[in-house]
């Protein structure tokens, strides 16, 4: 399971695990609460990504592509011999849809990929002349104060800010540099979730997910912006347990979710 997935909650027989990535600047910690909610019966292994936590000594990757070589590198098979699916919030939106297409791409099945607060794969809300350069540490700061998530207690001490720059910006150059997808759509289904005041996800953003699947799309809207599911964990568990019902059923559940 090391270095890349931590289990909170583990489970030696559950009836799908949900892979779970989390956020620029996130670590696997964010999923802590919802591993033991075990929304629809699920195992949650959370993505630790390099440069956090306990992997802090290591150097952060800087490509989207690149972590989601990394963690696909990573499945076992005995973690995909068990039905997955895949879940990931803004940045991680984007790692987990990489990596469900790695999945199909080798001939293996995606139960359910859910993405939350992140505009479709295929629309680029950082781009413009300079949307590969890197931005300076004032503008990054600025960027994530603009994104909620971070409390300004953090973002105002030097020392605990210094800590958290190198993995902030791997992550953002991460997201700034993505390009989308080149290649055939998923054939999982794709729920999109969304804050109803996100700065960043407007309904229209959100429902760009519809093109990147041949399989059923659903978007469902949550009160709150960018970081919704902060306060509202039992919402987010409900959302992924009506999706991750019994096979024969998601395609009828996910229909249902709008």
């Amino acid at each position: 399971m090391m270095p890349w997935f931590r289990r909170f909650a583990p489970d030696p027989d559950p009836p799908v695990r949900l892979l779970c990535f989390p956020h620029a600047g996130g670590a696997a910690s964010a999923y802590r609460g919802l591993s033991a909610l075990r929304p629809g019966g699920a195992e949650v292994l959370a993505v630790q990504y390099p440069g956090r936590q306990d992997r802090f000594a290591e150097p952060c990757l800087e490509s989207i592509g690149a972590l989601a070589d990394a963690v696909h590198a990573a499945l076992a098979p005995d973690q995909t011999a068990t039905p997955l699916a895949l879940f990931g919030h803004s940045m991680g939106a984007l790692v987990a849809y990489e990596v469900a297409r790695r999945i199909e791409h080798g001939g293996g099945t995606v139960e359910v990929l859910a993405v939350s607060g992140r505009v479709g794969p295929g629309v680029r809300p950082e781009a413009g002349a300079d949307g590969e350069r890197r931005l300076e540490e004032a503008e990054l700061i600025e960027e994530v104060r603009a994104l909620g998530g971070v409390s300004d207690e953090l973002l105002d001490d030097r020392d605990l800010l210094q800590l958290a720059l190198p993995a902030l910006r791997a992550d953002f150059h991460a997201v700034r540099t993505y390009r989308g997808p080149s290649g055939p759509l998923l054939r999982c289904p794709v729920v999109a979730v969304k804050g109803a005041e996100d700065p960043r996800v407007t309904t229209a953003g959100a429902t760009a997910w519809r093109s990147s699947t041949s399989g059923p799309f659903a978007l469902r809207t949550l009160p709150g912006g960018h970081f919704y599911r902060t306060g509202q964990l039992d919402e987010v568990g409900g959302v992924l347990t009506e999706v991750l019902g019994p096979p024969t059923r998601r395609p009828q559940r996910i229909g249902q979710v709008t």
